[in-house]
């Protein structure tokens, strides 16, 4: 017995239908593409509504990535992808999109220069959904304490160079032939040496060498005093973010570039940055920094909010392995640890046993030492304005647990308080706590002159 045409094509139409919405259900949409460059590494992350399975080639001659991504349909949230690279990008040339299969969309990076890619999946947090992220690191990693050392000789030459140019002005001053009937040169007065007011034109002049200086003053000269700066967050974390929309990461940033500038002014000082632009670095990350150019000081800066809009007030927080001095410092600190959550840390990449041996350390020497630093810096910044607490408060911040850097956390301003968001956006505010910051510190190593490290600047 056969079924009528009418009712087979029913049925066969009903299948069809029920095949696609079944693949509807499994595709996956873009919800927002973005671009993090930056010299130590750029991060390309893909925002879903639902987790992406990718695979990755890199492929050599030219150096491109090619990411083909599974379950999904070319949209205009991909296409955006090409224009977000920006032309000064360190490591990508540029990105091309394509539908390389049907519910297969290829990407492929072009690269500028050989890379080490990275490529994970961050499950949904905070205020993001599942994202796909793939960072694009150097195959060789510069080494930070060699930059410290070109920026400290830099600045000499500049110097030298200024000394130089002052010196030259003012010799051409005195071998300028004078004009018939002009007045006398300024150097020519009653007052001047004779040889100086009678020497003729040609002669040259000899300036005496400065004296080589002695080893001990060498070694004074050579012994830099390396502060680490780090501005929190950063990248995909915004950290806390104020009630017009102040993110911490773009003001802590700013602070940060003020305080390097600030303390590289500093005869016999030279501060580096965990991040000097808007990407985002692991916990861990900056502790490693610091202890790669042998830090003498670590220095993080924060803006944070609280769960109340009336908190108010700056605060230093130093490491505490006993227990938070108070709820709120315990709540604090929980806040800033979860940040490497948001962010996007490649877990996979990460040697967990080293994290965990890193982020465990700590001495009491160390401890104490950040007491002090921390005591310095908040007896200053109370002449700028309210302190949230009278004293330096200790809590398990993993950010601080290098065993061998005295280390402390300075929250500015609560972010989430409308009146110190509004300083939080002055620059005179910013300044005085730059300049307070700043002052603790130099305080803190006039009377603890650090140890000298075993590789000299």
């Amino acid at each position: 017995m056969t079924l009528p045409r009418r009712r087979v094509l029913q049925g066969a139409g009903a299948l069809v239908l029920a095949f696609a919405a079944t693949g509807a259900a499994h595709a996956r949409t873009i919800v927002a593409v973005r671009v993090w460059p930056a010299d130590e590494y750029t991060r390309i992350t893909l925002e879903s509504d639902g987790a992406l399975s990718a695979t990755t080639q890199h492929l050599s001659a030219p150096d491109r990535l090619v990411i083909d991504i599974d379950d999904l349909e070319l949209d205009g949230a991909l296409r955006e992808l090409v224009g977000k690279v920006s032309a000064d990008d360190p490591f990508i040339a540029g990105v091309r999109v394509g539908q390389y299969q049907p519910r297969v969309v290829r990407l492929v990076i072009d690269l500028k220069q050989p890379v080490r890619p990275q490529s994970f999946a961050l499950e949904p947090v905070a205020a993001y959904r599942h994202r796909f992220v793939v960072d694009l690191h150097p195959t060789v990693e510069p080494d930070p304490l060699l930059a410290l050392i070109r920026d400290k000789e830099r600045a000499e030459q500049a110097a030298r160079q200024s000394v130089q140019d002052a010196l030259g002005e003012f010799i051409g001053r005195l071998e300028r032939p004078r004009a018939p009937g002009a007045p006398a040169t300024p150097a020519a007065r009653a007052d001047a040496p004779a040889a100086v007011a009678s020497a003729p034109v040609q002669a040259p002049v000899q300036t005496p060498a400065p004296p080589h200086p002695s080893a001990d003053v060498q070694k004074r000269i050579d012994r830099l005093i390396v502060v680490a700066i780090d501005p929190g967050h950063g990248g995909e974390d915004p950290g806390a973010i104020g009630p017009t929309g102040l993110r911490e990461k773009d003001v802590v940033l700013a602070i940060a570039l003020q305080l390097r500038d600030r303390l590289n002014r500093q005869p016999g000082m030279r501060a580096m940055l965990t991040r000097d632009a808007d990407f985002f670095v692991p916990l861990h990350e900056r502790v490693r920094k610091a202890r790669r150019v042998q830090a003498d000081l670590f220095v993080s800066v924060h803006a944070d909010a609280f769960m109340r809009p009336e908190a108010r007030g700056a605060s230093v927080y130093a490491l505490s392995t006993n227990g938070a001095t108070s709820a709120a410092a315990r709540w604090m600190a929980q806040r800033e640890n979860a940040s490497d959550l948001v962010g996007g840390i490649n877990v996979r990449a990460a040697d967990a046993q080293v994290m965990r041996t890193l982020l465990d350390m700590s001495t009491t020497a160390q401890i104490k030492d950040s007491l002090r630093v921390g005591r310095e810096v908040l007896g200053q910044m109370e002449r700028v304005g309210d302190l949230h607490k009278p004293r330096v408060e200790q809590a398990g911040f993993a950010v601080l647990k290098a065993p061998d850097i005295p280390s402390i956390l300075v929250e500015t301003a609560f972010i989430s308080n409308p009146d110190e968001e509004r300083k939080l956006r002055d620059a005179r505010y910013q300044r005085q706590i730059v300049e307070a910051v700043a002052t603790g510190i130099v305080r803190y190593f006039a009377k603890n002159p650090p140890l000298a490290r075993n590789r000299s600047l």
